[in-house]
């Protein structure tokens, strides 16, 4: 594992114990070099994902672009990074699941939607402002009133 402060090839486990959710291994590792300390986390990868983007580009599934486009949403909200990580690792085991090897980003969104629905209303509507391309404020409105109605049933 190469040293994200020097560079170097060489590096030594420390510490190695499960993530929280259990969906992945938490290392601490040390520089042969520097004696830098960093921390990997190791994740099944159950099969290779592709995102079918618009207009038909394909990029690989990037986890930690999933990670921060959420943690954006809950940004200065009570939820913390466990339960972002325990999100999106529950809609990459989904995805994984379904058997597909190229999902479309309308799909990952609607996950992320769903996951949010049920985390936090402002986040949802955070992210469903970008995700569904908002352009006035009666767009917000209309969407806020139908979550808040949703919350009162």
């Amino acid at each position: 594992m190469r040293c994200p402060f020097c560079g170097h090839e060489a590096s030594q486990v420390k510490d190695s114990r499960p993530t929280e959710d259990g969906a992945a291994i938490r290392r601490r590792r040390q520089c042969e070099a520097c004696a830098a300390r960093f921390t990997t986390f190791e994740r099944i990868q159950l099969r290779e994902l592709f995102v079918l983007k618009s207009e038909d580009k394909r990029e690989p599934f990037d986890r930690d672009k999933l990670i921060r486009s959420v943690s954006l949403a809950c940004r200065k909200r009570p939820i913390d990074a466990t339960q972002v990580e325990k999100l999106v690792s529950g809609i990459q085991r989904q995805l994984e699941t379904l058997g597909e090897t190229e999902v479309p980003t309308k799909q990952i969104g609607e996950m992320v939607m769903e996951g949010l629905k049920h985390l936090d209303s402002v986040a949802y509507i955070r992210f469903a402002s970008v995700y569904r391309d908002f352009r006035e404020a009666r767009d917000f409105e209309e969407f806020a009133s139908n979550v808040s109605e949703v919350g009162k049933q």
